[in-house]
């Protein structure tokens, strides 16, 4: 690689780092192993926006990154209605809320997609709009599960529907299914966002393991939504795999995982 990649890829790292959703979300997570990712949030390059965990672990989370001296600096992020995407609206409400009272600055909740392939808009609106009422202050992330919709138009549509309901951010995936983040969807979603007008932003998860698809993704947001609008309020990215390999970009030691996403 020359050295003129090598730069362009550490600048892409740079930009990246801060917009991490450092992510653990296994079935077989420990509060020792939560407690170890939070410790990789601390790098020399500075730390990711978030550490994302199951809600039973909020509360290690929060009390590791205080330890740590990360409160406040490091958010904590977790998921409701995960990873199936149910369509039990008050059940979904109380989980989500349940994992603010726990301490859960960022809660990303999955979209009822089934309801909408089915032709049902108004389910997943309203439980959008529930969970946005149940977060409170909280920042609420809708997953769209944009590879099960397959259809550019129902994705298009399930953005807007999250967006009506009062989402955030638009996620585009759990990670838990075959077809994950792509940019074809990423693309729908930004313009979607674009066309409303409203201050939403964008979670790209599952599937993004290189700093080189990190910086293509980053290109297509700059060219819909221009470079100011790159910042942790309105970008994240959900790849414990991509946070390894922009400390390895960046010329840093990768410490043993916590969890992947």
């Amino acid at each position: 690689m020359d050295a003129s990649m090598t730069d362009d890829l550490q600048r892409t790292a740079r930009q990246a780092l801060p917009l991490m959703d450092l992510t653990s979300l296994n079935d077989d997570d420990t509060d020792r192993g939560i407690e170890s990712l939070c410790r990789r949030a601390r790098t020399p390059a500075g730390t990711p926006a978030a550490v994302c965990v199951y809600p039973a672990f909020v509360t290690t989370a929060q009390r590791t990154l205080k330890a740590l001296d990360l409160a406040g600096k490091v958010r904590v992020a977790t998921v409701t209605n995960f990873p199936h995407g149910g369509d039990d609206i008050m059940a979904v409400a109380r989980e989500s809320r349940e994992a603010v009272a726990a301490g859960a600055d960022e809660v990303d909740v999955v979209f009822p997609w089934r309801t909408l392939l089915a032709g049902d808009e108004e389910t997943g609106r309203e439980l959008v709009a529930c969970c946005h009422q149940a977060c409170g202050d909280a920042t609420l992330k809708v997953i769209l599960e944009t590879g099960e919709l397959k259809d550019p138009a129902l994705i298009r549509r399930a953005a807007e529907l999250a967006i009506e309901g009062g989402a955030d951010f638009l996620k585009t995936s759990t990670g838990k299914v075959t077809v994950n983040a792509t940019l074809e969807a990423t693309e729908i979603l930004l313009e979607a966002i674009k066309a409303s007008g409203r201050d939403v932003g964008i979670k790209v998860a599952g599937g993004v393991r290189t700093t080189e698809d990190a910086q293509a993704y980053l290109a297509l947001a700059e060219r819909v939504m221009g470079t100011n609008w790159i910042t942790p309020g309105h970008f994240r990215f959900g790849a414990s795999d991509l946070f390894d390999d922009l400390l390895v970009a960046l010329g840093m030691a990768v410490a043993p995982a916590g969890g992947k996403a």
